[in-house]
């Protein structure tokens, strides 16, 4: 069927993932250190304003890349389920570390913080994307959900 008869304009969508690093030079995440060192590198600030980032692993914990899913104000960001397995997706991860920071300088998780995570979590078993970890980073110290056996 011509599809100029119907004389319609549509809006095209696109899913692009753009990877310029080699496998070979791919980073490894082994531990919550590996994770800790790479997201303090991409933060932009871990005082003044709360920011949530994703990294992206395949299934032998390489990173694909990373992502800020929000930037907040002094006391929270607003995070989207959904941009996050829209971005684990385009970047065919297999597993996810999700982190955000807390301004007041305190690791320690809100209600909030645990919910979110349960509810990421659930999400990532529907798409089989594991989400390994969840770190609090603070300017001097991080708490690891896995570590703590939060994740458990």
């Amino acid at each position: 069927m011509d599809r100029n008869l119907f004389n319609v304009n549509l809006a095209e969508i696109t899913i692009q993932y753009s990877n310029r690093v080699k496998a070979s030079e791919r980073q490894k995440i082994r531990c919550s250190q590996d994770a800790e060192r790479i997201l303090r590198a991409i933060f932009p600030s871990l005082e003044h304003r709360e920011y949530f980032y994703m990294l992206c692993l395949n299934r032998s914990n390489q990173l694909l890349g990373y992502h800020q899913v929000s930037m907040g104000g002094i006391s929270g960001t607003v995070t989207d389920i959904r941009i996050i397995f829209q971005t684990a997706i385009k970047a065919n991860a297999s597993a996810i570390i999700i982190a955000h920071n807390h301004p007041s300088g305190n690791t320690q998780p809100s209600d909030a913080d645990f919910a979110l995570t349960t509810k990421i979590r659930e999400a990532g078993k529907i798409v089989d994307i594991v989400v390994l970890d969840h770190l609090i980073i603070t300017a001097e110290q991080y708490l690891s959900l896995a570590d703590e056996n939060i994740l458990a």
